[in-house]
């Protein structure tokens, strides 16, 4: 009953945050695209491993949403400097990409090695680590994969329609 009402508060959380850090509803749901491509490998991560949904898994949904959320903010956030800057179209793109990719790509290795031991573990207190890691770890693996690929694509298509302001980036 809980997760009925934790899940949506911090959902709109999220949102919230992102929409105070860039200032525009079109770029908040951007970055909030994330997130299914997110839960899609969380869900994965799961079946994968033959679990069940629990409560220690829809903590790692969370969880997920939240690292989902910043790898998106950080390639936004270095899209509109870009395109401050004077950058537009498929260029912007491929040099944002290219020049976020390494810290996008250190989120995710670093949150799947440290999840790793969890998902694999099998002593005591496993029934609670293995569900939340492997909600983590599937989660990252095809968020950040989707998150370099679908990400810059919808900011393209988007990106004549987007108003950026100096103030309104997220540094």
């Amino acid at each position: 009953e809980r997760l009925t009402v934790l899940v949506p508060l911090a959902l709109c959380l999220v949102l919230f945050m992102i929409y105070m850090a860039f200032g525009s509803v079109l770029q908040t749901l951007v970055v909030a695209s994330c997130i299914p491509m997110a839960l899609v490998g969380g869900v994965l991560g799961l079946m994968l491993n033959g679990l069940e949904f629990s409560i220690s898994a829809a903590v790692g949904f969370i969880a997920l949403s939240g690292i989902a959320v910043l790898n998106g903010v950080v390639l936004v956030s270095y899209f509109n400097q870009l395109k401050l800057s004077g950058e537009t179209g498929d260029e912007l793109i491929k040099k944002g990409t290219l020049l976020r990719l390494r810290p996008v790509m250190m989120t995710a290795l670093t949150d799947i090695f440290g999840f790793v031991p969890m998902m694999l573990a099998t002593g005591a207190g496993a029934s609670v680590q293995r569900p939340l890691a492997s909600v983590v770890v599937g989660g990252i693996i095809s968020a950040t994969i989707l998150t370099l690929i679908v990400l810059p694509v919808v900011y393209r298509s988007l990106e004549s329609k987007m108003k950026i302001k100096d103030s309104n980036i997220a540094h």
